[in-house]
């Protein structure tokens, strides 16, 4: 693939001039989706050449049996994947029985551009088939917010050099294989296909899971603008249904089909209602027609926009990658369903199952408490508080007791489906990103309500955890958490990483100070919270034994806390010394030679000094951080935007500015080599981090909101929005001062570099 194609551009991902070469990996950049499901931006037309088909319906999964060659008492019993859905995008053309395929066409003037401002993708190009026939092709598509069952394309063909036949074949293909499975089943059973004039529908069943999706096709036709009206031939099998539509068009005319399609699902509907709540939404989506849909579409994204935006001038690639990431953290996911969670793909590939990781507790409620209702947020919490059982379950499997519950490395429904070892079992810190979650929404919305309501109960469940996984190291007098990965999965079954250590201490202490604020505060709930959990005095005591004599490594030569037990024992060669050919190390080096070496996927401390900057000092900070940085490969998707904050907060603004590029620039400059899987969803959220809280110096901190703003050399001026507590701040920065717009009708007080400031109803505040 060629690194440098996406043509930079303020509000579009552009790609000119069609190269074989970045197929896959511009059907990931150019993805789309609306919350409730997603697609590649896969040709409507037929491709004969390397491709990566991909359709996503949210919270529809497979549950793949396990493969692997051994076997332990508690390990998964499945892997969840993300199914890849009936494909109902398919559009294929003939001109004069000849088939459009750009794979065997001679193509030119191929342009193809996803609007984030819209949320509309275009394709157009100029095709002459191996008949000097020659075509000009226009498409356009999108994922419909306003009605999240419907898709549109809009597809037009103009002969250029001849008068001919021309034909289209819309289709449904529900024989759809995934890309990542463990024995290369067909995860489906076809039950119904039905046709009408114009419209087709196949109801589909997942094996085991058994959800029920109807995945529907609805046309219309226009020639020269015009509607027109066509019989049609019909091509069925037992997994796909075709129509065939064919007219003569003149040269210079042009002959389009507007295709309605989607997916209801079983989630959403009763069984027997599914095709018939399609037909419904499809034909709905036909009378206010394509055009009318399109202005929606544009209205709806506006919205989301005026809050959502981060506008930077001087800098056009930063500003097209901050909106790349803001816009597909709102197309994978709305808020609206607190059953879904946002896969580390989204909708974009299957790679990681497409199921739910710590990444939404540790990197996304931050982005989407600030840029929508906080009500979007809650849902994120309340999905974790959904599947408490089941996370007591898991740590059951485990031999954990007393309702100690350990959340799911990876879930779909609340249940670990997991299949590495040394993450399944031993990365357990994401347990810790749990209760920081609630933590960090109470102490941003305000909503205190949420912790005697739902999250006490999730907090008792991890803290029983923490406490049962800690052993008592008589040598060391001190409490230490033994046979763990830590967020560097390039150190596996280490003893004593930090951040899980400190994360555990925290958790307990946390759990403990609400616990008692509960009783004091909000006496119902606390009599039906300790009624429901057994809680006892003496439990409490035992888990405060636990946090109070916590063992962190730590070295004294070089002032830092180590990343785990042992960790200076290994020969600390910088990355900088790494010959660039033997770079990303995961994909050039065995894994026994780098679980020996010193290099850090992403650095574990610095993760810990992130989370909780206010308990260390700058001076403490920077010796981390020029301790670490230096061996840290960041082949972590998670890993640049942490770096970006702190160096930032310790005004080492070039790196700060570097790793942001690289955070926010990883799918469209494809750092790691892997885009053509699909995009990295979840650390985008880490994107917004890294200039709200890096650049922008956003802190939440003891109840106060908090802004130290910065700016790099390379950009004029950068600005973004916020809602806080129900009033929506506007933050503008260039190198002459800062400027703080209230939007709302209430005043807000706010900190800026330790100043306090109260920001009356729409004033604006310049420092």
């Amino acid at each position: 693939m060629n690194k440098d194609y996406i043509i930079p551009n303020e509000w579009s991902i552009v790609e000119e001039g069609f190269h074989e070469e970045n197929i896959t990996a511009s059907e990931s950049i150019f993805s789309i989706g609306n919350g409730a499901m997603g697609q590649r931006a896969n040709f409507e037309e037929t491709y004969s050449g390397e491709t990566f088909q991909g359709s996503y319906v949210g919270g529809v999964y497979y549950p793949d049996k396990t493969r692997v060659g051994w076997w332990k008492n508690g390990y998964p019993e499945y892997f969840a994947k993300v199914l890849n859905a009936p494909n109902w995008i398919g559009i294929n053309v003939n001109i004069n029985g000849e088939a459009l395929d750009l794979n065997t066409c001679k193509v030119s003037q191929f342009k193809r551009k996803l609007n984030m401002k819209e949320g509309v993708l275009y394709r157009s190009f100029i095709a002459k088939l191996p008949s000097e026939n020659q075509i000009k092709v226009s498409a356009t598509r999108f994922l419909s917010l306003d009605f999240d069952e419907v898709g549109a394309i809009k597809y037009s063909v103009t002969p250029i050099n001849f008068t001919g036949e021309v034909e289209f074949i819309p289709y449904i293909d529900a024989g759809i294989m995934n890309e990542d499975t463990n024995y290369d089943e067909f995860f489906w059973e076809i039950l119904q296909i039905e046709e009408e004039e114009n419209e087709a529908y196949i109801l589909s069943k997942t094996l085991k899971t058994e959800f029920q999706v109807s995945t529907g096709m609805r046309m219309t036709f226009a020639l020269n603008d015009f509607e027109i009206h066509l019989d049609k031939e019909v091509e069925k099998n037992e997994k796909s249904i075709a129509f065939k539509y064919k007219t003569n068009v003149k040269q210079g005319d042009t002959f389009t089909i507007y295709k309605y399609g989607g997916y209801t699902q079983s989630m959403n509907h009763p069984n027997e209602e599914l095709i018939f709540e399609c037909e419904k939404v499809l034909q709905k989506a036909r009378i206010i027609g394509f055009d009318n849909l399109l202005l929606k579409q544009k209205d709806a994204w506006e919205k989301i926009w005026e809050t959502a935006d981060i506008v930077i001038k001087g800098d056009v690639k930063a500003q097209q990658a901050i909106r790349f990431n803001i816009f597909q953290l709102n197309q994978t996911y709305s808020g609206e369903d607190s059953r879904l969670n946002i896969g580390p793909k989204g909708f974009t590939g299957e790679k990681y199952g497409g199921s739910t990781y710590w990444d939404t507790e540790a990197y996304c409620i931050p982005f989407y408490m600030s840029t929508k209702d906080k009500s979007v947020a809650k849902n994120l919490l309340v999905y974790r508080y959904n599947h408490l059982d089941r996370a007591i379950e898991n740590a059951e499997k485990l031999g954990f007791k007393n309702g100690a519950a350990l959340y799911p490395m990876v879930t779909m429904n609340g249940e670990e489906c997991h299949n590495e070892w040394e993450i399944t079992f031993e990365e357990i810190h994401r347990n810790g990103a749990m209760i920081y979650a609630i933590y960090n929404y109470i102490n941003y919305t305000g909503d205190y309500n949420y912790i005697p309501e739902f999250g006490m109960e999730v907090m008792i469940a991890i803290s029983r955890f923490w406490h049962q996984r800690a052993t008592f190291s008589k040598a060391k007098n001190q409490y230490v958490i033994l046979g763990v990965t830590g967020p560097n999965e390039y150190e596996n079954n280490v003893n004593n990483n930090y951040y899980t250590n400190y994360l555990a201490k925290w958790c307990i202490e946390y759990t403990l100070e609400n616990l008692y604020i509960i009783k004091k505060k909000y006496g119902d709930d606390f009599k039906r919270i300790i009624k429901k959990t057994n809680i006892e005095e003496l439990e409490l005591k035992q888990w405060k034994e636990v946090a109070d004599k916590m063992y962190f490594p730590y070295s004294e030569e070089e002032e830092v806390y180590l990343q785990q037990d042992g960790f200076l024992d290994k020969e600390l060669i910088p990355v900088s010394e790494l010959p660039k050919s033997e770079r990303p190390i995961n994909q050039k080096w065995s894994w026994d030679r780098i679980l020996r070496s010193p290099y850090i996927k992403q650095a574990d401390v610095l993760q810990g000094i992130y989370f909780f900057e206010n308990r260390f000092s700058n001076k403490e900070i920077e010796k981390h951080f020029d301790f670490y940085e230096p061996l840290t490969v960041h082949e972590s998707s998670l890993s640049p935007c942490v770096h970006s904050i702190l160096a930032a907060k310790i005004d080492k603004m070039e790196k700060a500015y570097e790793m942001y590029l690289r955070t926010s620039r990883l799918d469209l400059d494809d750092y790691n080599h892997e885009v053509h899987e699909g995009l990295h969803i979840t650390s985008m959220a880490g994107t917004w981090l890294s200039i709200v809280q890096g650049f922008g110096g956003m802190r939440n901190f003891n109840d106060e909101l908090t802004f130290a703003p910065q700016i790099p050399k390379q950009w004029k001026s950068y600005s973004f929005k916020i809602n806080y507590r129900g009033s929506t701040i506007k933050v503008y920065k260039d190198h002459k001062g800062c400027k703080f717009t209230n939007e709302s009708d209430t005043p807000v007080d706010i900190i800026v570099h330790g100043k306090s400031i109260t920001v009356s109803s729409k004033e604006l505040v310049m420092l």
